[in-house]
C-alpha cells in the first residue's frame, strides 16, 4: 500500500491518494483533480474509486468530476443522501482493491454522516480519518445545524462524537497510522497538532478525546471556544452533497478586464493585492483581502467577509496572477460569483488615509479604535482598554454600530486582517477618516 498526502496550506487541508497493484483510491479530494491525475500517470495506476468522508464544509471536493472523467466510483455514506453517482459505504462495507482492503465505520460526531475509512494490508493499516479525529483534537460538533441533508444540533452531535471517541476505534491496532482531513490552521476544529499525520497509539496517549471522562465533560469540553463558523461553510456542504461542476469549466467562463479605471456597478469589490498595491490606489468599494502567498488565508477570508452567491470583482496585480486567483477562488465554490477578474489602470486613484502613528500613540482617546479579532482571541484580554470589539467576519453587517465623530483605528492580532477590516470601513464611513494600523499592532502587544 502506497499512499500519498496532498497538502492545501491555506485551507490546512490534507487530501490522499492510496495505490495498489495499478489501480488509486483518492480520499476527500480538493477542488482541482489535476495534481491527483498527475500522480494516477506517474504511478502508472488508474484512479477507480473516490472516498469522501462527509460533505465538507471548508472546500469543495472534486468527486464528482473525478467520477465523469475517470469513472471512478465515489463511496459516501448512505446517510448523506448524496445527489450524485455514489456507492453506500457505512458499517460493515467493504471494498478490495489490489492488495489493500478497504472498509467503512461510521464515526458521526462532526457531522451526523461521517466516516472513517479503514485501509489495510499484509503490512500495515491505515485510517483516513476525514474531520472526526484530528492529530491532538476531533472535528467540531456545531457545523451542520443548519446545513445538509441531515441536520443535527451541536449537543446531539458532541454526544455522537463521544459515542465515536469511546467505541469505533476500540478494535484498531495501536500502530495503525492516523490520517485527518486538516491540520493546523483549519476551522474544523480548534486545538489541532502541527503534524500531518498520527498513530492510533499517540492518539490514545495524548489526544484530549481519547481520555476518561464522563459524557457531560466531554460535551462541555468540545463545545467550549470553538472558532468562528465562516458563512461560506453552510454552502460548500450543500454543493459537496450535489456535486460541483467541472472547475476548468467554470473557471474559464469567468471574463477579464485589463487596465480598468472604474467600474459602473455597485457590486462589490474584493482586492487581493498586497497592502501597499491596496494603499497605492484601488477602486472604490473594495475590500483588501490581500492574497500574496499560502501564509495568507485568503480563501477562508474571502468566504468568511463575501457571502454566498454575491457578486463580487475581483482585482489582481497583473494578468500573472489571474490563474492563480481563481485557482484560489474556486477552492470554496466562489468562482461562479465572479462578475469579472480585473487589473487597475495607473489612473485608479482612491486611497486609504495615513495614520500619523505619533499621534495616534499619543492621543489614543482622540480615535475611535476597532478591535476585529475573533472572540476566542479576545478572551486573551484587550490591546486597547476603550475598542470596540467587532469581529472581523461580522464587520460588514455591524459597522453601524461604531460611531463616526472621531477618526477610526482598525486593529487585529498582526496586520493581516486589519487591512480588510479598515477597507470595509472606509467603504462605510465617506465623510471618517479610517486607518489600518497593520503591522503597528505589535508596538503595544
Amino acid at each position: 500500500m502506497k499512499i500519498k498526502q496532498f497538502k492545501d496550506s491555506p485551507l490546512a487541508h490534507y487530501s490522499y491518494a492510496i495505490v495498489s497493484d495499478g489501480k488509486m483510491a483518492l480520499v476527500d479530494p480538493g477542488r482541482n483533480p489535476y495534481q491527483y491525475y498527475k500522480y494516477a500517470e506517474e504511478q502508472q495506476a488508474k484512479i477507480v474509486a473516490v472516498f469522501e468522508t462527509h460533505p465538507h464544509a471548508d472546500f469543495v471536493s472534486s468527486h464528482a468530476q473525478i467520477h465523469a472523467q475517470t469513472g471512478a466510483t465515489i463511496y459516501v455514506s448512505k446517510l448523506l443522501g448524496a445527489d450524485y453517482d455514489h456507492q453506500g459505504f457505512d458499517d460493515g462495507d467493504s471494498l478490495e482493491m489490489g492488495k489493500i482492503s478497504f472498509k467503512a465505520l461510521n464515526t458521526p460526531g462532526h457531522s451526523p454522516d461521517s466516516i472513517t475509512i479503514v485501509a489495510e494490508d499484509k503490512k500495515k493499516t491505515a485510517l483516513f480519518t476525514g474531520d472526526t479525529l484530528f492529530v491532538g483534537d476531533v472535528g467540531r460538533p456545531d457545523l451542520r445545524e443548519k446545513v445538509g441533508n441531515m441536520k443535527a444540533k451541536r449537543v446531539e452531535l458532541a454526544k455522537q462524537m463521544y459515542q465515536t471517541m469511546q467505541q469505533k476505534f476500540n478494535d484498531l491496532p495501536d500502530n495503525s497510522l492516523v490520517y485527518p482531513a486538516h491540520g493546523a490552521g483549519s476551522l474544523c476544529g480548534k486545538n489541532l497538532g502541527s503534524g500531518s499525520s498520527s498513530t492510533l497509539k499517540n492518539e490514545r496517549k495524548h489526544n484530549w478525546a481519547f481520555q476518561k471522562q464522563t459524557e457531560e465533560e466531554f460535551v462541555d469540553t468540545i463545545l467550549k471556544d470553538q472558532p468562528f463558523i465562516p458563512s461560506y461553510f453552510g454552502f460548500n456542504v450543500d454543493v459537496n452533497k450535489s456535486g460541483a461542476e467541472n472547475v476548468q469549466k467554470t473557471k474559464s467562463e469567468v471574463n477579464l478586464n485589463v487596465s480598468v479605471e472604474k467600474i459602473l456597478t455597485e457590486s462589490k469589490v474584493v482586492d487581493a493585492r498586497d497592502g501597499e498595491s491596496y494603499k497605492s490606489g484601488h477602486l472604490p468599494n473594495s475590500i483588501n483581502i490581500m492574497a500574496r502567498n499560502d501564509d495568507d488565508s485568503y480563501e477562508t477570508w474571502l468566504g468568511a467577509i463575501i457571502k454566498p452567491k454575491e457578486d463580487f470583482y475581483l482585482v489582481v496585480a497583473g494578468v500573472d496572477e489571474v490563474s492563480t486567483i481563481l485557482e484560489r477562488t474556486a477552492k470554496i465554490g466562489y468562482e461562479k460569483q465572479l462578475k469579472g477578474v480585473v487589473t487597475l489602470s495607473k489612473t485608479v486613484s482612491a486611497k486609504p488615509d495615513e495614520l500619523n502613528f505619533k499621534d495616534f500613540k499619543k492621543h489614543q482617546e482622540n480615535y475611535t479604535i476597532v478591535d476585529i479579532r475573533n472572540e476566542n482571541e479576545l478572551t486573551e484580554g484587550k490591546i486597547f482598554q476603550n475598542a470596540i470589539e467587532i469581529p472581523l467576519h461580522e464587520l460588514r453587517d455591524r459597522a453601524g454600530e461604531i460611531p463616526s465623530n472621531k477618526p477610526i483605528v482598525v486593529h487585529c492580532a498582526g496586520g493581516y486582517r486589519s487591512a480588510a477590516g479598515a477597507s470595509i470601513l472606509e467603504s462605510k464611513f465617506r465623510s471618517t477618516k479610517v486607518f489600518d494600523l497593520g503591522e503597528d499592532i505589535e508596538k503595544f502587544n
